[in-house]
């Protein structure tokens, strides 16, 4: 896909939808999962939408190429993509003086959990430095500007909680296991602050595990489903794990960003918890996966030690009546459905990557 060479680029599309009045939004973190449905539902209700994207010499817009328009076709080109990062506080500002927006979701993050005590410096300064440096943007931007009715979503996580025990609502108190999970709660409690202290209308949306077709291949979730699919046509045979009993709240992506613009649309910024309010083992999403194509997950399933986490998150289960009562959310995705949609995404790219193969163009990457 031909991108422009200029510090933007263009696209659009989202076809149909309810419209709304036109409204511009920006997202950082749009390459992501949740980026990438959020843009979709937000093109589909007429906004126009802007992306922060780091500078990389690979492009990483696979999750949103199929909305991508050349940003020369001025009149489809909704869609549009900045060089910017959280770690650059002149970035930020110069977009939002720039770009004008109506509503910032933040959802840029090293997002990795186990990834997090690893890099935990980078971890904090993305995840809970960046989010500081995005809203003092937004609250200069609107000093200087006097665009008081300026929106700002910050992305949170389950991981919160930690060794809480369930279920956990707005009211649980966090106790977080992971470098990520504390960078996390220090964004939230920026975003408390920045809504007391400048009146910014700023929400906290603490998101259990949302997963999809286009969850991250190191993720437990698609890791999964990527073997699942690679076992199936004879890619691989072993699948590798850390902790079975570890149980998570796990809801569909695609429902999840709905709830995110909901938090915006109301009178008055509040934070909310969002989840299926059901949880479920590692264990469980196995049998289910393993299960939808036939196979039996102990026969391909190996613990390796590597994978275990410094200090565990043992069940996270969300009490979502808060977001359900005020902003008349619910998830639309069950589990098994959830599951069984990510295997069936998975077993056709592993028949697309098994002709290459047996073409000879690429390798099965040596799996066992």
């Amino acid at each position: 896909m031909a991108k422009s060479g200029s510090d933007s680029n263009g696209g659009g599309g989202g076809g149909g939808g309810e419209q709304i009045n036109h409204k511009i939004a920006l997202i950082t973190g749009i390459t992501g999962q949740d980026g990438s449905y959020l843009t979709e539902f937000l093109l589909n209700k007429g906004y126009e939408v802007h992306g922060l994207i780091r500078r990389s010499s690979n492009f990483n817009t696979q999750r949103i190429n199929h909305i991508y328009i050349d940003p020369h076709n001025k009149s489809k080109a909704r869609m549009k993509l900045h060089y910017a990062d959280l770690s650059d506080a002149s970035s930020l500002r110069r977009w939002l003086d720039t770009l004008n927006p109506d509503e910032v979701y933040n959802l840029a993050a090293q997002s990795h959990v186990a990834v997090s005590f690893e890099i935990p410096d980078y971890t904090a300064d993305v995840v809970a430095t960046g989010a500081l440096r995005l809203l003092e943007a937004v609250r200069s931007h609107i000093t200087t500007t006097g665009r008081t009715h300026v929106k700002y979503y910050q992305a949170g996580s389950s991981e919160m909680f930690g060794s809480t025990p369930p279920p956990q609502s707005e009211l649980t108190p966090f106790h977080p296991r992971s470098p990520y999970a504390v960078s996390k709660c220090a964004a939230h409690w920026y975003t408390v602050n920045y809504r007391e202290a400048y009146g910014l209308y700023a929400c906290n949306g603490i998101l259990f595990n949302h997963e999809s077709p286009r969850r991250g291949e190191n993720f437990v979730t698609r890791k999964i489903t990527r073997a699942v699919g690679r076992i199936k046509v004879g890619l691989q045979n072993k699948l590798f794990l850390g902790n079975l009993t570890a149980s998570r709240d796990w809801g569909f992506a695609g429902d999840y960003v709905e709830a995110m613009w909901l938090m915006l649309q109301q009178d008055k910024p509040d934070d909310y918890v969002v989840a299926t309010e059901e949880s479920h083992s590692v264990e469980e999403f196995l049998e289910v996966a393993f299960g939808y194509v036939g196979l039996k997950w102990k026969d391909h399933v190996e613990i390796d030690p590597r994978y275990f986490r410094p200090a565990e998150v043992d069940n996270l289960k969300g009490d979502s009546s808060k977001a359900r009562k005020v902003l008349g959310w619910k998830p639309k995705v069950g589990f098994e459905q959830l599951v069984k949609m990510m295997v069936d995404e998975d077993v056709e790219l592993a028949k697309r990557e098994k002709v290459l193969v047996d073409a000879g163009y690429m390798d099965a990457q040596q799996q066992p």
